[in-house]
């Protein structure tokens, strides 16, 4: 009996190390997400802290982010591995063609989610290159007007409160000093539309 309350102590401690390694073992990740993004221009600057931002957001809501800055890369069998892809601030054109196709089964086929920034509604014919009419009517069927030139405020109101990522937002708020674009008209009657400005 001895022997046995020998070995107790050093089996206790044996599960608590056994135990603490399993927590600290990397807890695999949720999603995978691809960030499409202009790496220069006069933009970078943005995509710069995006990306910090979106690092951050990785590590405390465990997702792995692979960044991409053209799409070369892009094909169907590439974008199987993600759940969400990000154009961050990256024209819908000058895209190449195995890229537009994957891309548009990617999102017609329901494999994953969207999120754009910026350039990613900049919908019209640019340094030569046609309009991508599908990208047009998966925008609601806008194409680009103009912009602001000088940065202006902005007041956003929510329409849809219950949509998940309007969550803890007030119904109402102002982004200050904003580069907005125009449009050719609304879209408000091919998408569902969360907030508007």
């Amino acid at each position: 009996m001895k022997q046995y309350w020998a070995l107790l102590p050093m089996t206790i401690i044996s599960c608590f190390l056994f135990l603490s390694s399993l927590a600290q073992q990397p807890v695999k990740p949720c999603f995978k997400v691809l960030v499409l993004y202009e790496n220069g221009g006069h933009h970078i600057a943005y995509s710069t802290q995006a990306k910090v931002w979106l690092n951050q957001l990785a590590i405390d809501s465990n997702f792995v982010i692979q960044y991409l800055i053209g799409t070369d890369s892009i094909t169907e069998d590439f974008l199987q591995q993600y759940q969400l892809f990000i154009q961050l601030d990256y024209a819908p054109y000058a895209w190449k063609d195995k890229a537009v196709k994957a891309f548009e089964q990617y999102i017609e086929k329901g494999r994953g989610g969207w999120i754009g920034f910026h350039h990613a509604t900049l919908l019209g014919e640019f340094d030569g290159y046609k309009m991508w009419q599908w990208f047009s009517s998966f925008m609601g069927g806008i194409q680009f007007k103009n912009y602001i030139p000088d940065f202006a405020d902005g007041t956003v109101q929510i329409e849809d409160t219950l949509n998940p990522i309007m969550k803890g937002l007030p119904h109402n708020f102002t982004i200050n000093k904003e580069e907005w674009y125009t449009y050719d008209k609304s879209p408000r009657q091919n998408v569902h539309v969360i907030a508007r400005v």
